[in-house]
């Protein structure tokens, strides 16, 4: 019989802050018992936090910037391989394109780990910011991701799950305020266009895909690719 896997995604914003807070992240993680939990913007550097999860392996992404960025993935499983944003870069193209995903990538987006049956990507994609300010480094990174992906399924011939914080709404449905949060960054024509490309790669919004009808409730121009739920314990955060 085919296996099932559960995953959830979850941008903590500052992972030490969130470990101060009742309920605890253990005790959030453990109401959420899921295969896979990934994390975004965990926002802290290797030994800053011990954090004792039984039964999940730990795996994380640090940024050379202190206090930025940052992602982590707590797994059942204990994975193949682990690789980080660097390997986003023989995809990267050349030129200016090659030093804005090398930028990007000192800034722990990215924790892909190989599993006997498929890879799970947690990837927090750079904001393009207010006026979109960092649009270039966005749309050569959304590239070399897409190729990056792309590659882990052909070399390997597994499937890829990829899970995180996207930066992007895709349709004028995953947003409450589309009207007003056209050509933000997050709902930006460019950000929504790469979007395309990836689902147009292989990709499937398996979120939307379930719930074809079913309209965003986030307000904000900037948000992670599928809306979020509220745990009993608190936490937002998606999962399927």
């Amino acid at each position: 019989m085919p296996q099932t896997y559960t995953f959830a995604s979850w941008n903590v914003n500052g992972l030490r802050a969130v470990l101060k807070k009742d309920p605890s992240f253990i005790q959030i993680a453990q109401e959420l018992d899921v295969d896979i939990l990934a994390l975004q913007e965990t926002k802290l550097q290797e030994g800053q936090v011990d954090i004792d999860l039984a039964g999940y392996h730990q795996t994380w992404s640090y940024a050379e910037r202190k206090g930025y960025s940052g992602t982590a993935v707590f797994s059942r499983q204990e994975p193949l391989r682990v690789l980080h944003a660097d390997a986003l870069l023989p995809y990267a193209g050349e030129n200016e394109a090659a030093v804005l995903v090398a930028q990007a990538a000192t800034e722990g987006r990215v924790c892909a780990l190989e599993f006997d049956k498929f890879w799970f990507v947690d990837v927090y994609t750079p904001n393009a910011q207010n006026e979109l300010a960092r649009i270039d480094v966005r749309m050569a990174w959304d590239d070399a991701y897409r190729g990056f992906l792309n590659a882990l399924e052909r070399e390997t011939g597994k499937p890829v799950v990829t899970c995180g914080d996207f930066n992007v709404a895709h349709e004028e449905i995953d947003l409450k305020n589309p009207k007003s949060n056209r050509g933000n960054a997050g709902f930006s024509d460019e950000e929504r266009g790469k979007f395309t490309e990836l689902l147009n790669a292989g990709f499937t919004d398996t979120w939307r895909a379930a719930n074809p009808t079913s309209r965003a409730s986030t307000a904000g121009g900037a948000i992670a690719l599928m809306p979020a739920r509220t745990t009993p314990a608190g936490a937002s955060t998606t999962s399927w």
